[in-house]
């Protein structure tokens, strides 16, 4: 185990503590936990708006949870913000008082020669193949990310992979070995339905869900024109904010016109998020393009019944204690979609004991100490 008095810092999410996205999620467990181990953690985020809108932004101090938070100078404009915030967060990494350097997503990573060349040690992790998103596709935001992604595996001392097929992936395109150490999750408190009811008349067990940034490659256009075809009184609630995507978002509302089942919900976070997991009849994930699904953990983690398209991250995570479908196939998805919202006695199967399954398969506090270890390997 690493001296306690070795100095870490992270970068690469945009801010923490937030739930802008899953990197953002995996830097809190992290620090949080190794802060709370006694170890020196610092975090350098982004200046600027939340990703779903200005009115989401909140006050963030100079420490939180024994984790110190500093920030820097950030364009807040699409294709700029995460460029400038990675060099910016570098600069403050490489001539600061730290001994690792662990930098979060390939973007973030595109400077990362330079705490290297200063004697720091750097641990670079992947949350997935980002320039493959269709929002990056032949953009200079792409370009800029995949040039992160070769500056990681040509500088970085060890990369940490979440998914068996991202580690396929570097070894296949650079012969580059990597370590995968996936995400993580704890136990959380079912709730009851008290505010969603109140706010969205949204009963138990009276909805399917799907929560996630509402971008492309999460499906969500599949899945309302899946949704669309079945016949069922269970709601289709669709919770999550815009991320660099306001048409795309703009485009979904189009497709659910007409239907008064599909609801909306924006970005959502605190108790309104804690209820509409724990009290979904089924969580969908439709997604054609992964790294490793925080939010799928999370579900299972509250008990619930999920189905997944078939992608090797989805269905890594659920094993035997979810369902799949054929990726981006509507008429599969709408077939799974009806037999579930046919058949309680099918979802209550899959309910039962997904929560202790994920809960033991993928612990925060084992990651933890693989990451650390990894930190003087």
């Amino acid at each position: 185990m690493p001296d306690k008095k070795l100095k870490i810092v992270h970068f690469g999410q945009k801010r923490m503590p937030s739930r802008e996205g899953g990197v953002e999620i995996v830097v809190e467990e992290l620090t949080t936990r190794m802060a709370a181990m006694g170890y020196d953690v610092t975090v350098i985020n982004r200046r600027g708006h939340h990703v779903s809108g200005a009115e989401y932004d909140e006050e963030i101090g100079e420490e939180y949870q024994k984790v110190k938070i500093q920030s820097v100078p950030t364009i807040d404009k699409k294709g700029l913000a995460a460029v400038t915030a990675a060099f910016f967060a570098t600069i403050k990494a490489t001539f600061g008082n730290y001994d690792v350097v662990h930098i979060h997503a390939e973007g973030p990573a595109a400077f990362c020669w330079m705490p290297q060349l200063f004697g720091k040690r750097v641990i670079c992790t992947c949350h997935g193949i980002d320039y493959l998103r269709p929002r990056w596709k032949d953009t200079l935001g792409g370009k800029f990310i995949r040039y992160g992604e070769k500056m990681m595996v040509r500088h970085a001392d060890e990369i940490i992979v979440l998914s068996r097929g991202v580690q396929e992936y570097f070894k296949n395109t650079y012969g580059r070995n990597t370590v995968l150490i996936p995400n993580g999750v704890e136990r959380p408190e079912v709730k009851t339905n008290d505010e969603i009811k109140e706010k969205y008349g949204l009963e138990t067990d009276g909805y399917f869900l799907a929560l996630s940034r509402l971008t492309k490659e999460k499906g969500i256009h599949l899945l309302i024109e899946a949704y669309k075809k079945i016949t069922t009184d269970k709601k289709l609630v669709i919770a999550g904010g815009s991320s660099d995507s306001d048409e795309y978002v703009q485009y979904l509302h189009q497709l659910a016109e007409g239907d008064e089942r599909i609801l909306f919900t924006g970005f959502v976070q605190g108790r309104e998020l804690e209820e509409l997991y724990s009290n979904a009849y089924v969580y969908v994930l439709p997604s054609e393009l992964e790294g490793m699904p925080l939010s799928l953990l999370e579900a299972m983690s509250y008990g619930n019944c999920c189905l997944v398209s078939d992608i090797p991250e989805n269905t890594d995570v659920i094993g035997d204690h979810g369902i799949s479908f054929q990726t981006n196939s509507e008429i599969a998805l709408a077939e799974c979609l009806q037999k579930l919202a046919d058949n309680f006695d099918i979802v209550h199967v899959y309910k039962a004991g997904v929560a202790e399954y994920i809960c033991a398969k993928y612990n925060w506090s084992e990651i933890t100490q693989k990451t650390l270890k990894l930190y003087c390997k």
